[in-house]
């Protein structure tokens, strides 16, 4: 029984830890709470935190998570999942989603408030794996569609209002080629191996063997057209360890079960010869809510030259203060302060050797035994030893230190919830205070939008008749957390504002960019570097609903080949699992969040230690 000391969230963990044991079977199964991306990893059960302001749904996603991680731990094999899985990524992400709605599909038929907790969280997955956003590529939502269908075959459940129009655009087709297969997943739903066999041969059917080109299909021209192609590229798999497999999968029978038996006994056989070391590699891989982003290959982005607004009236620059009260604003910097009390050590470490690389750069040095200069006090004594020598005189050398700004760019998109978010307030707090030791001036922006899909630009856009084409349709807002002549102390506590909820939304990076940049343009400092931390390509539903899928990201492209090619400041990247070298000259992409204290501290120093680059003029 929970303590009574224990405040509500803390009962609720307790009693709902208890539970997910129960559901699982496993009394020493692991279950922690985290701020980071929920997952299951070797029998340990990570679920997330609720939020500050607790809604019926937030209860209902973490039950849900609880719920599919005991129902994992307690019907699914992995060793056998992961030797009967195929090898390419598209037909592994199949694999993964039709076994997760096989287990989770156990507990909906056998309790009614299970099933209500999975159906919330599994809303939130299709709204995180961007189910509901347009994009050209349907192969990219393959695996949720489909995962989607079986449930709904053997649960009864539809799909979320948020996913529909994705489900309805491929269910036609999908119906047509493997809905055969489909049906007999009913009498499976127990039997992981004989699912697993099905399973792979409607991969078989989809797309080949594992990753290899799809089948032509008679129905193409009843798939949906986003404009961008019919047909989007897929990386070549290995044809190698599947064809027996797949050529029976792919003949069509009237006979629905004698085709099924010859698909099972067909793919279980070729599925046996894979090689265990393999296999074993996708063994223990951390499964998690990832927020999408697009990250298309630059070739096949297209060239759209003329980025347009179609109107700034609602745009808003703002400083943190004017979003929140002081009180609230020391409640959330308290909040960031625990939650990230054991990151901020380690950071500070980094930071200190930042501090004393810059330091020793800043250090006067002195030139002796020169014929002219000031007259060196300390070797007068000379005069006294040996009055026929000459007397000394020394100058101080020049430092290649110059009088410099940095500016922190914080992507402040929903993606960036949780730890990566809290990571980035702390190390930019940090890193703040180390600079201003040291005689840097620190600015710390961040940058989002006011609402999701569109907001009042929207609306505007939808008065004015949905004229087409009409660029960025969205309101803007650039939050001010840190202006450069301010001391760090009076500003430390507005980064408290970014754990506020509700203020993470989306992302429409290229003008952010040319807002920091211009906002160091107009300083007076001699060297201006300009550090942008982002998790992703910008994304804002309402603009790429109805403009090019790309059109914010080639936008984006063009602000950055302008900044470095003709702008005297310097510009770097930090992309938290997103690769930012495929945009920026000088990037470094990390995989973890926890890694951005160390990857900001290094960056800057590298470029303090460098020659001090010649100022360009801006053209």
């Amino acid at each position: 029984m929970a303590d009574g000391s224990q405040n509500p969230k803390e009962t609720f963990e307790h009693a709902l830890a208890a539970a997910a044991r129960a559901v699982a079977e496993d009394k020493g199964l692991e279950v922690k709470f985290t701020a980071d991306a929920p997952g299951y990893v070797a029998g340990e059960m990570r679920v997330s935190h609720l939020p500050h302001k607790v809604r019926a749904q937030d209860v209902a996603e973490v039950r849900g998570q609880a719920d599919s991680y005991a129902l994992r731990h307690r019907h699914h094999d992995a060793k056998l999942h992961s030797k009967l899985a195929p090898g390419g990524a598209v037909g592994r992400a199949i694999f993964d989603a039709v076994e997760q709605a096989r287990y989770e599909a156990i507990g909906a038929r056998a309790m009614s408030g299970m099933k209500s907790n999975l159906a919330a969280v599994t809303e939130r997955r299709a709204l995180e794996s961007g189910l509901s956003r347009p994009t050209d590529d349907e192969e990219s939502k393959l695996a949720s569609v489909l995962g989607l269908l079986v449930r709904e075959r053997l649960t009864g459940a539809p799909p979320p209002e948020n996913a529909v129009v994705a489900v309805e655009g491929q269910r036609k087709w999908l119906e047509e080629s493997v809905g055969h297969l489909l049906d007999t997943l009913e009498d499976k739903v127990e039997d992981q191996r004989g699912l697993s066999v099905i399973s792979r041969s409607i991969i078989a059917e989809l797309i080949g063997d594992g990753d290899g080109d799809k089948r032509d299909r008679d129905d193409e021209d009843d798939q949906p057209d986003d404009g961008e192609g019919d047909a989007p590229d897929s990386p070549d798999g290995d044809p190698g360890e599947d064809d027996e497999g797949s050529s029976d999968g792919a003949e069509s029978s009237e006979d629905g079960e004698s085709e099924t038996a010859e698909d099972e006994a067909s793919s279980e056989a070729a599925m046996e010869e894979m090689d265990d070391s393999e296999a074993d590699a996708g063994e223990g891989k951390h499964e998690g809510t990832i927020p999408w982003r697009p990250n298309r290959p630059l070739d096949q982005l297209p060239d759209t030259p003329f980025y347009k607004v179609f109107t700034e009236e609602y745009d808003e620059v703002l400083k943190a203060e004017e979003l929140c009260d002081v009180e609230e604003l020391e409640r959330l910097r308290k909040y960031l302060d625990q939650q990230m009390a054991h990151l901020s050590g380690a950071v500070s470490k980094l930071a200190n050797r930042l501090q004393r690389r810059l330091l020793a750069q800043q250090r006067r040095h002195w030139q002796f035994d020169l014929e002219e200069g000031i007259l060196d006090a300390g070797r007068l004594a000379r005069v006294v030893s040996s009055p026929t020598k000459p007397l000394s005189y020394k100058l101080e050398s020049e430092t290649e230190f110059k009088d410099t700004v940095v500016t922190l760019l914080l992507d402040n998109s929903g993606s960036m919830r949780g730890r990566p978010i809290s990571i980035a307030a702390i190390s930019a707090d940090i890193l703040a205070r180390t600079l201003e030791r040291c005689g840097v001036k620190v600015e710390i922006l961040g940058f989002t939008t006011k609402a999701w899909k569109g907001g009042q630009s929207r609306e505007k856009w939808l008065q004015a008749g949905r004229p087409k084409t009409p660029g960025r349709l969205n309101d803007l807002r650039h939050i001010i957390y840190k202006t450069g002549d301010a001391p760090w102390r009076r500003s430390r506590r507005n980064l408290g504002l970014m754990m506020r909820e509700g203020l993470l939304k989306e992302n429409i990076d290229g003008e952010a960019l040319m807002w920091a940049h211009n906002r160091l343009i107009a300083r007076s400092e001699e060297r201006r570097i300009l550090m942008v931390i982002s998790d992703g390509a910008p994304v804002d539903d309402s603009t790429l609903s109805v403009n090019s899928g790309v059109y914010l990201e080639n936008h984006l492209r063009q602000v950055i080949g302008w900044i470095e090619d003709r702008s005297p400041v310097e510009l770097i990247a930090i992309g938290i699992g997103h690769d930012v070298t495929r945009y920026y000259k000088r990037a470094v992409t990390i995989l973890d969040a926890e890694q951005l204290g160390g990857a900001m501290t290094e960056q800057l120093a590298s470029l303090f230690e460098e020659a001090i680059p010649t100022p360009r003029r801006i053209r």
